[in-house]
């Protein structure tokens, strides 16, 4: 069992620090069950609530440990909400306190919920596994710049638009290219056709008449 002493609460309660929130709230009373105004502060997990702003010695504590910050919708005369204590399996105590507005008492009810020791403490487990989540993500980027991929030789590299690529000729490549093969078949020509070559080749139908070769013109003197 956790022993209180009141002068440190009382102490803590009026500390310069400012509070996680602080500001009006109604609270059921235990043996009078009327809402009563009381003025409440917020420190870590420790609810203080006094008879108005500003007491020196606060009228109670709430430590919020082992409890569980739940809606009170059976209630209509505030924006009520409640904090249940568990123990052994089984529901203890209860408060029952409310706020003037839904925007007050959803504030009030999210800074309660994630208040409690326990709560903090799987806070601090999270965010330990995201630090060593991210060292280990660093640590294999750093890896990686340590050993940057290493490019191909250059002879197996070639570009791939290369192969595409047709061979071009300009006209004056194709003129000299035919000129060249007419020259050829000329000179062939007048070989083959040209003085005592042809008058053999031609005898019968020529006789003793005389050939004579002129340029590229082939003459036959009757």
């Amino acid at each position: 069992m956790m022993k209180i002493n009141e002068r440190t609460l009382i102490q803590y309660a009026n500390t310069r620090q400012v509070p996680d929130m602080e500001g009006w709230l109604y609270k059921r009373g235990e043996v009078n069950k009327a809402f009563q105004k009381r003025w409440c502060t917020l420190r870590g997990n420790l609810l203080f609530y006094a008879e108005k702003k500003g007491d020196k010695e606060p009228l109670g504590v709430i430590i919020l440990e082992g409890c569980t910050v739940e809606l009170a919708e059976e209630e209509t005369e505030h924006y009520a909400f409640k904090l249940v204590f568990h123990g052994d399996g089984r529901q203890g105590r209860m408060y029952i306190l409310g706020a003037s507005s839904q925007q007050e008492l959803e504030k009030w009810m999210k800074l309660m919920a994630c208040s409690s020791y326990d709560f903090m403490k799987l806070m601090v487990v999270d965010l330990q596994h995201k630090i060593k989540e991210l060292e280990i993500q660093q640590s294999s980027n750093l890896e990686d710049v340590a050993n940057p991929p290493v490019a191909p030789p250059r002879a197996t590299r070639h570009n791939p638009f290369n192969s595409a690529r047709k061979e071009t000729k300009t006209w004056l490549d194709i003129h000299n290219q035919i000129g060249a093969q007419i020259m050829r078949d000329r000179e062939e020509w007048l070989n083959k056709y040209s003085g005592a070559a042809f008058a053999q080749e031609q005898g019968a139908s020529v006789g003793n008449h005389e050939v004579e070769m002129t340029g590229d013109k082939l003459l036959v003197v009757l």
